[in-house]
């Protein structure tokens, strides 16, 4: 079992959230160190060089959906497209509880899991206690 992530990306517009569950990360020991987008397009921006040129990749994302200039579905959309032999965990975690939405996200083969917020510190326990080894 993982003790500890690497590297952690959070997409997310809500500074509430962002300060919420970087704050927990950082009491929990969960990651060395953790990356933070305002929306889909920063976060591709950024990310799709990183993957093409084999630089340190995120081993987990949190993605939110509901965001300006680019959405999660959209940035979903973006990210399949890019090649890339690093497997990354990417959860879904957003406030909508919308059984379609949930549905929709589980048809990205990508999406491990889709969680609702908040983030809690014992969903973030499981998330490393459920964290593959062979990334």
């Amino acid at each position: 079992m993982r003790t500890k992530l690497d590297q952690v990306t959070i997409i997310d517009d809500d500074p509430i959230f962002v300060f919420g569950i970087t704050r927990i990360m950082e009491l929990a020991n969960f990651c060395d160190s953790f990356t933070v987008f305002k929306n889909g397009q920063e976060a591709i921006d950024y990310l799709r060089p990183c993957f093409l040129n084999g630089d340190k990749v995120p081993e987990l994302i949190l993605l939110d959906l509901n965001m300006p200039v680019m959405d999660g579905w959209q940035f979903l959309d973006e990210f399949v497209r890019i090649p890339c032999e690093k497997k990354v965990v990417l959860y879904v975690v957003t406030s909508s509880i919308n059984p379609q939405d949930i549905k929709r996200a589980r048809l990205y083969e990508e999406v491990t899991d889709y969680a609702v917020k908040p983030v809690t510190l014992h969903q973030l326990k499981k998330i490393l206690e459920n964290f593959p080894e062979e990334l």
